[in-house]
């Protein structure tokens, strides 16, 4: 029945210590009839294909997930006797909305398998990752005996228990390269581990120099120490990955801390790899857990969903502004190419506002496939600088955009100021950023995040209309771009009906769209240049008789007179309309 490791028989940590362990409400322990202190020896999934004949099977000393099973369903109860047949310690199951039945419950009282329930909101991978992490950090202490005392997911504080025991200076990063924790800086680090520190991961022209020398090949394939020579840069460095089971967590570096690293330095690293494998673990489940649901909480706060607040590490009583951020590579600027001002992240639809009230869409599931990484990071670096601009800042991601709620001070109308200018100054990348007005309340967040994304859109129209290779970035509060984020409401009211109505200006567009023609574009541009003939041609790149041209034709074609008012009306907004619209897909060749 269990799918599991290696088996393990001998006494381990009891369910309560498993338990106390583990999120707080992640599971619920419905009967217990040798109470919680039982032993706990392993976690495993339920399989009944792995029942033998006599409907027994190995299960002892167990924490059994009935992954698909539902306490109130018909056979929760077969599954718990089994488990209580196999001597399982304990078998959860998915509480569901009706609860355990009775029957359910008075067998497990005479039973000696303990019913647990997993609550709604909380995935099966989830839990099995946290259980797991529990029982590595309740490991007998000859396991890692060098991070006893630590509180699980301490990793600074590993950092410096390590450097203690190698004699030398610890950084613990992720498979990525990324800087988890650093121990303490008791000489002048070198220029790499400087670099490193400062950036919150090693520099990327190093990952690609230890990667083409092989060093990460080495590192990743085995489960002893790497050594990385001194050269003329650098001091030595040992390197031991940091693995639990198959899967690798992350890396100990050990570098020269002002004196030549131990003779047993290799050794104690390796002792100390062992020891990181709770606290890595539990970073890799409890800390992005926690920050999803942090993040979470952020969102469904922009979204009017004020009970999120405590999550969310915003103060009831205090005023804040929210500032929306966008961010591209800025060798590869995608800003110029969006048709729709509405995007927020290039196809995810995401964070778009419609009207007064908005069409939030909340945090996205991964970014899109579009999104460069380069321009992620720059949303790191500005996430980085919201939280050091003011304590209290939070922030949240969707797609490409980055949301901070920033705090008020007493009568303080624009807060985000500051942080509009560092934002603008983000190097190689372009960033369009915007504010709205300071919320009195949490109920205000959603008008306020609604009119930032305003901004970014009046700011994305504006690098649109741009040469090529000039999109650069640009920041702006609400109060400086009233009239345009007016506009862009009225448009996204309008467009309903729009698209319902039909007349010379539906005729022009249309045909443009079917033809490749520009009457359109040549009217937009008239109507743009103040009905001035040459300054319009002057942006058209065209001759002003070839302008003047497209505009009797497109009289005598569609009936678009710009000398009409009415006509002229309509155009502007039927064309400003038209412009969000992507282009029609090429003919098929």
């Amino acid at each position: 029945m269990p799918t599991h490791g290696p088996d393990r028989r001998e006494a381990g940590p009891s369910l309560e210590q498993i338990l106390g362990l583990i999120a707080p409400g992640m599971l619920d322990v419905v009967v217990a009839p040798r109470g919680t202190g039982v032993a706990v020896a392993d976690v495993a999934l339920h399989d009944p294909g792995e029942e033998r004949d006599d409907g027994t099977w190995a299960a002892s000393g167990l924490i059994l997930l009935a992954v698909g099973v539902e306490v109130a369903s018909p056979e929760a109860l077969d599954v718990l006797r089994g488990a209580d047949r196999a001597g399982a310690a304990a078998v959860v199951m998915r509480r569901g909305d009706r609860g355990p039945r009775a029957a359910l419950v008075e067998a497990a009282g005479l039973g000696r398998t303990a019913l647990l329930t997993r609550r709604p909101g909380q995935g099966w991978t989830e839990v099995l990752g946290r259980l797991r992490t529990a029982l590595a950090h309740s490991a007998p202490a000859g396991a890692g005996g060098t991070a006893a005392g630590l509180r699980l997911g301490d990793l600074s504080g590993l950092a410096n228990t390590v450097a203690d025991l190698v004699g030398g200076a610890i950084t613990i990063e992720d498979p990525q390269s990324r800087v988890l924790a650093y121990s303490r800086l008791d000489h002048e680090p070198d220029p790499m581990r400087r670099l490193t520190i400062l950036g919150q991961q090693v520099p990327r022209w190093r990952v690609v120099e230890l990667r083409e020398s092989g060093f990460f090949q080495r590192l990743w394939s085995t489960d002893g120490v790497v050594r990385l020579p001194a050269d003329a840069r650098y001091a030595e460095r040992l390197a031991i990955a940091v693995r639990h089971g198959s899967e690798v967590l992350g890396s100990l570096w050990a570098a020269a801390d002002g004196r030549p690293l131990a003779e047993d330095a290799a050794a104690a690293l390796r002792t100390a790899a062992r020891a990181a494998v709770p606290h890595l673990s539990h970073h890799q489940t409890w800390g992005r857990a926690a920050a999803r649901a942090r993040e979470g909480a952020v969102h469904a706060l922009l979204k009017g969903d004020v009970r999120a607040a405590p999550e969310a590490g915003v103060t009831a009583d205090r005023p804040y502004a929210v500032v929306v951020a966008e961010a591209y590579d800025g060798s590869r600027a995608g800003t110029g190419g969006a048709h729709d001002g509405r995007e927020a992240g290039v196809g995810t639809g995401v964070g778009e506002s419609a009207g007064a009230g908005g069409t939030y869409g909340g945090p996205s599931s991964a970014v899109d496939e579009a999104s460069d990484t380069a321009g992620q990071r720059v949303l790191d670096v500005l996430a980085l600088q919201a939280a050091a601009y003011r304590p209290g800042c939070v922030t949240a991601r969707s797609g490409r955009l980055l949301y901070v709620l920033v705090p008020a001070g007493d009568g303080e109308t624009d807060p985000a100021r500051p942080l509009l200018a560092t934002a603008r100054s983000v190097p190689r990348s372009v960033v369009l950023a915007g504010a709205g007005p300071v919320a009195d309340g949490l109920s205000g967040l959603p008008a306020s995040r609604e009119t930032a994304e305003l901004v970014v859109r009046v700011l994305r129209e504006r690098a649109a209309r741009r040469p090529p290779g000039e999109v650069v970035s640009a920041v702006a509060a609400h109060g400086e771009v009233v009239p345009e984020t007016t506009v862009l409401r009225l448009l996204d009211r309008v467009e309903p009906l729009w698209g319902s109505l039909s007349g010379p200006v539906h005729a022009m567009v249309e045909h443009d769209r079917a033809h490749g023609s520009a009457y359109g574009a040549s009217v937009a541009a008239y109507l743009d240049a103040s009905c001035d003939m040459g300054t319009a041609a002057r942006r058209l790149h065209v001759h002003p008789n070839t302008l003047r041209y497209r505009l009797r034709r497109a009289r005598e074609l569609f009936g678009v007179d710009p000398a009409d008012p009415a006509v002229r009306l309509l155009a502007d907004i039927g064309l400003r309309l038209a412009a969000r619209r992507p282009p029609p897909d090429p003919p098929l060749g």
